[in-house]
């Protein structure tokens, strides 16, 4: 949550928006070749953009007619040559933002106030409710998953870059700042090559090591001091996840012998978080009897680290032990002087363990049919007719495997590849630990059998029944599977050997729901609130087996991902909803927006303990909402469902999109290591295009559909119904409500259609465009009207003004993309042009990159 509004808009303004200009005027003098001009030329460029579109003109006449008026470019080759130093230089200005935002966070955030850690305390304190608090500690915590998905990735040099800049603007040192923006100025942007899984590993490391280890620390040595009964040393309240290196799903570059480094990595990080933390306590614990033991502790920590054969020679318990004995000497025999130091160390143990984050195996459903397949044409562990059995069958065939698979027998790659992965999971828990692999994610999950086929793997992988140390979470994504998961997860709890298994996991289900796959499928408005309806059901049917349901949330940066405010969407959940456990993904650029400082990590890391916490101590509602509110929502729900429909199902809806973004070259952006999409031979289809590059191209064109159609014809229909007072109080009544349309209004922000307008008289596409640029048109209208603003996200002023000036820095960036996919299309109608073509095709994937690198909390 924001500071008050008139005392942070300002200070926003003078820390980020006044120093921007400040320091943005430094580029203007580096002393490099080819750029000594380019912020003088850009700025000019930037003015005639907006003049240009508020004349409606196209980008290729805003271009051409910047060209004649203040360059002497007499060629296309000079004029590509400045466009190229434009890119350059705007993704420059992006990192400076960025870094200005993160410098001045505490001060334009309350990290005091509502939402915070200290507020849920003073609550807590002034509601005498300690043991309120130490009774929902048992067993709730928050998981945050970092996963590699590609909306923003910056090479690790610029990423430290950011860092130090940030550091430096904090302590208004120009002098370094200035020798930052020259290293800037230096450092590639640009990934020839794309990045292994292992390497987006390693990049997310770098975040796990730097924000999240000092971030979560602070937290729970906060919640111990006041409340030391009440943290539960065996539940950790923050638990993190990891999916690089883990996550198969469409991504034929992630083996088994890539998870398994990936664990090793993650144990390495950690050890060496250890390390370094022991090294400094031994700067103050210089006591008698102390010395010795933290001498200890460094040898075999550093011995993990770097020295070969010594990977299990130590132990989170030897670890915790160690400490323990340390702290019993420093109580009695010198004051507790220091006890905090000591004391934060022993947190960060409990929390992290020797693993870190818990790397997660995801893997599509349809992986897993063809490989028993083939294992029971193969091997005598299942019929030879299996393939041509009923679903319940083939379950009572999967449940009764004795004996173990030979992947040799196998002629498959990923078939091998994933038994291998099978038996990397005991691997990871032998050296790591339990928590370092115990999830296995079915992507696509339609059936009771689709979970069954994935034990059934584990059992042919040589894991007994009594000893599988592994959860399998059904990930329900589409708008039918959503539907269906709660006859699904019945059918599961029905089953006498699968609930053996949940009794033995804790009676503790994961079920995993993906916001990204629902948005494309049905909308944002049914994605959201099929979501919503599937919780309730899931909850319902899961107390009634006496199963604790966890909900893992797969949810992107944008709205149209299920990103925007988090944290009030959890608060928004009634208590018919399970909220034990709060886990949810963090996608590409909301790891470096969100988190990617210590400040900005552990303020958004309260926001999320606070969320559950405070739902369940404070809110007296039972029920999200009563039965007439969620008869509203399901009918704006299906109202806006036949709105999307019809769009998607428009015959030129698809191609619209292909002809008119970037999206065919977002493989090219080198910024992850996955397809674009899951089928890479087929035909362009929704089905198999992966949501990050469908909502990307969205975004880049400036129409962000995922995020806002269908809202203002769902808001259409029940106006004309007679509704709209109801819907006035609905939004009144409703977090939820206020949350959906909240994150609406972000995705709306971004977009912006003057740069597309010339699309609108398309002979083919004019339909497509107009019918998004109405519905835009339509959903403002009708929102604002709802909230009684005269402006999009009236309600956080901040984050609209940082909005509007990234929006700014790029919209030269989008011209340029615009006029050179143009230029591409002439070239494809008229030939090649002496390799012209090709030289557009880099333009546009350079300006993809600065555009998404400047999408931070991205729509």
């Amino acid at each position: 949550m924001e500071a008050p509004v008139n005392n942070t808009l300002q200070l926003f303004k003078n820390l980020v928006g006044t120093k921007f200009q400040l320091y943005n005027s430094l580029f203007t003098a580096l002393p490099f070749h080819k750029v000594e001009r380019t912020g003088v030329f850009l700025s000019l460029f930037l003015i005639h953009c907006e003049e240009g579109y508020a004349k409606e003109k196209s980008p290729q006449e805003i271009l051409n007619s910047y060209f004649q008026q203040y360059t002497s470019c007499s060629n296309e080759q000079q004029k590509l040559d400045l466009m190229f130093r434009f890119v350059q230089y705007a993704e420059r200005q992006v990192v400076l933002f960025d870094a200005l935002e993160d410098a001045a966070f505490r001060q334009i955030h309350d990290v005091h106030g509502a939402g915070t850690l200290s507020h849920l305390l003073s609550e807590i304190t002034s509601e005498q409710a300690g043991e309120q608090l130490a009774k929902k500690l048992q067993d709730y915590s928050v998981r945050l998953v970092l996963t590699a998905h590609p909306t923003q990735f910056y090479p690790g040099g610029v990423l430290t870059i950011i860092n130090d800049l940030s550091r430096a603007l904090i302590n208004d040192n120009t002098a370094q700042v200035n020798a930052y923006l020259q290293q800037l100025g230096k450092t590639p942007f640009f990934k020839k090559e794309k990045p292994t899984p292992y390497d987006e590993a390693i990049s997310l490391i770098w975040f796990l090591e730097n924000t999240f280890y000092p971030a979560a620390g602070r937290i729970i040595s906060k919640l111990k001091s006041q409340f030391p009964a009440a943290v539960n040393s065996n539940n950790p309240v923050i638990r993190m996840g990891f999916w690089p290196g883990g996550d198969r799903d469409g991504n034929p570059f992630v083996t088994a012998d890539i998870t398994l480094r990936t664990a090793e990595a993650l144990r390495g990080g950690i050890i060496k978080c250890y390390y370094l933390d022991v090294r400094r306590l031994k700067r103050r614990l210089t006591f008698k009897g102390i010395e010795q033991e933290l001498n200890m502790l460094e040898e075999k920590l550093y011995n993990n680290l770097f020295i070969p054969g010594h990977k299990t020679n130590i132990s989170q318990k030897e670890i915790l032990d160690t400490l323990a004995r340390v702290r019993i000497i420093l109580i009695e025999e010198n004051n507790g002087l220091f006890l905090t130091m000591l004391d934060d160390l022993v947190s960060r143990v409990e929390l992290f363990g020797l693993f870190f984050a818990t790397l997660d195996i995801r893997q599509d459903s349809s992986v897993h049919g063809p490989l028993l397949d083939c294992i029971a044409e193969k091997t005598d562990l299942l019929p030879k007719n299996y393939k041509d059995l009923p679903d319940n069958e083939k379950i009572t065939h999967l449940l009764n495997i004795k004996g173990t698979a030979n992947p040799e027998v196998l002629e498959d790659s990923l078939h091998k590849d994933t038994l291998a992965t099978i038996a990397a999971v005991k691997d990871i828990q032998q050296n790591n630990g339990e928590f370092g692999c115990h999830r296995y994610i079915i992507s696509h999950s339609m059936n009771a059998l689709n979970v069954m086929e994935v034990y059934g793997l584990f059992l042919a992988s040589g894991w007994q029944k009594d000893r599988l140390s592994v959860d399998i979470v059904p990930l329900f994504e589409t708008i039918d599977d959503l539907r269906q998961a709660g006859n699904v997860m019945r059918e599961l709890y029905d089953n006498a050997a699968y609930r053996a298994h949940l009794k033995k996991r804790y009676n503790k289900q994961t079920i995993m729901l993906g916001f990204s796959d629902g948005t494309k499928d049905g909308g944002y408005l049914m994605a959201n609130w099929s979501i919503y309806k599937a919780k309730q059901e899931l909850t319902r049917i899961s107390r009634e087996y006496e199963i604790d349901v966890v909900f893992f949330d797969g949810r992107g940066g944008p709205p149209a991902r299920g990103g925007g405010k988090t944290h009030q969407f959890y608060a928004s959940m009634g208590r018919d909803i399970a909220n034990e456990e709060i886990q949810l993904t963090i996608q590409g650029q909301t790891i470096s927006s969100n988190f990617g400082t210590v400040d900005s990590a552990q303020f958004n890391i309260e926001q999320l303990v606070h969320a559950g916490i405070a739902n369940e101590l404070f809110s007296s509602r039972e029920q999200t909402m009563s039965g007439a509110g969620e008869a509203l929502l399901q009918s704006l729900a299906d109202e806006g469902y036949v709105a999307f429909n019809k769009l998607k199902h428009h015959p030129d809806f698809l191609d619209y999109l292909d002809f008119a973004s970037p999206l065919r070259y977002y493989a090219e952006t080198n910024i992850g290591s996955r397809p674009s999409k899951r089928n890479a031979a087929a035909k362009l289809n929704l089905n198999d295009l992966r949501a990050v590059p469908y909502v990307g191209a969205w975004s880049q064109l400036k129409q962000n559909v995922p995020g806002f159609y269908g809202v203002g014809s769902a808001l259409e229909a029940l106006e004309k119904a007679g509704k709209w007072e109801e819907l006035r109080q609905l939004y009144k009544d409703s977090l939820f409500f206020r949350t959906l349309l909240g994150n609406c209004q972000m995705a709306m922000k971004k977009s912006y259609f003057p740069l597309t307008a010339a699309y609108g008289k398309h002979p083919r596409f004019g339909e497509v465009w107009n019918m998004i640029h109405d519905e835009h048109k339509r959903t403002r209208t009708l929102i604002l009207k709802l909230v009684g603003e005269t402006e999009l996200m009236a309600a956080y002023p901040i984050d609209a003004l940082s909005i509007q000036m990234r929006e700014r820095i790029v919209l030269p960036l989008l011209t340029i993309q615009q006029a050179a996919l143009a230029r591409i299309r002439e070239l494809n109608e008229a030939g090649n042009g002496d390799g012209l073509k090709e030289t557009y095709e880099k333009l546009v994937v350079r300006c993809s990159f600065g555009i998404i690198n400047a999408g931070r909390n991205s729509a």
